[in-house]
């Protein structure tokens, strides 16, 4: 897959390609249809098939100080438009400038002349433009105008609840692995470079591979059962983590700290997913290092019993 940022000039093998258009953060089942409806339109006609995705979030833009929320790294997102069959992402770069284009001007201009799209593949609720002006309908009458089809994709339901990334991330901080995973299609994960910390868990006979939670949503803080993957090797792995401030220890830290079951390597410098299966029980200070030893071990063998027994090589 190649990847375009909005101001790169486009190929012109890439022009007249079919374009699904959304945030597309956390990739979920809704996100899905509308980039599988592109996909399928643009093999039908012989036409390069682009996922176009926003980063930063134009919410993290208009309103930096809010919590982190993001569900996918770009890189995350780059793979996963790959495997739905997309040739190309392009990355609109969510600056001032695109904050003050008008619905017209996005879809006429860049839309339109700069990319040359044939046609755009939406949700219904789809909003674009300088303060929001844009929807479907804008979409369809300026798109007629530029020679651009459009379809849009209704909501996608799941027991009797439109998916979205608001009910994913509600899931997440309320610790719902389960749910989040469902409406994903995949556990929710975090990519990371393994960073040296104080060494409590080595101290304890659980050495961790540390990381830092940078831009993600911060799920419920506690325990989980987790499987990691290596990404320069593929190697698989399971274990069990905690996220949060570590309440044992002072001073807090924040941090997402994995011990990966019977693993021997060096993880540092290394970049890892992480991905939250299960969640096992609420962050806790406990009267001594002893009783926080004997419950990690309890919580080892409750990761091991939800993730099949598995055993790392």
């Amino acid at each position: 897959m190649t990847r375009l940022s909005h101001r790169d000039p486009v190929p012109e093998s890439l022009r007249g390609a079919i374009i699904a258009l959304g945030n597309f953060d956390g990739f979920h089942l809704g996100h899905q249809r509308v980039v599988a409806e592109a996909v399928d339109w643009a093999r039908a006609e012989g036409r390069p098939a682009i996922v176009a995705t926003f980063d930063p979030h134009p919410v993290r833009h208009f309103a930096p100080h809010v919590p982190p929320f993001r569900l996918t790294g770009l890189d995350q997102r780059e793979e996963l438009f790959t495997a739905a069959g997309a040739d190309t992402m392009l990355v609109f770069d969510f600056d001032d400038d695109l904050a003050a284009m008008s619905a017209t001007s996005f879809v006429r201009d860049l839309l339109g002349i700069h990319i040359g799209a044939g046609g755009v593949v939406t949700g219904e609720d789809f909003t674009f433009g300088k303060g929001r002006g844009g929807n479907i309908d804008v979409l369809r009458e300026v798109g007629a105008e530029s020679g651009i089809a459009t379809r849009a994709i209704g909501p996608v339901g799941e027991s009797g609840q439109t998916v979205s990334s608001s009910r994913i991330r509600d899931a997440l901080k309320a610790g719902e692995c389960e749910v989040a995973t469902r409406l994903l299609t995949r556990p929710f994960t975090v990519r990371g470079t393994v960073i040296h910390g104080d060494k409590r868990g080595r101290e304890l006979g659980y050495p961790t591979a540390n990381m830092d939670m940078g831009t993600y949503l911060r799920p419920r803080f506690g325990v989980y059962a987790v499987r990691g993957r290596v990404l320069a090797t593929g190697q698989e792995l399971t274990g069990a983590a905690n996220l949060g401030v570590r309440p044992q220890f002072d001073p807090p830290k924040e941090l997402l700290e994995p011990y990966f079951f019977d693993f021997s390597g060096d993880l540092y410098g290394q970049e890892i997913d992480v991905s939250l299966c299960h969640f096992l029980r609420p962050e806790a200070k406990f009267d001594s290092l002893d009783a926080l030893k004997a419950q990690m071990e309890q919580d080892c063998e409750q990761a091991r019993d939800l993730l099949g027994g598995a055993r790392n090589d």
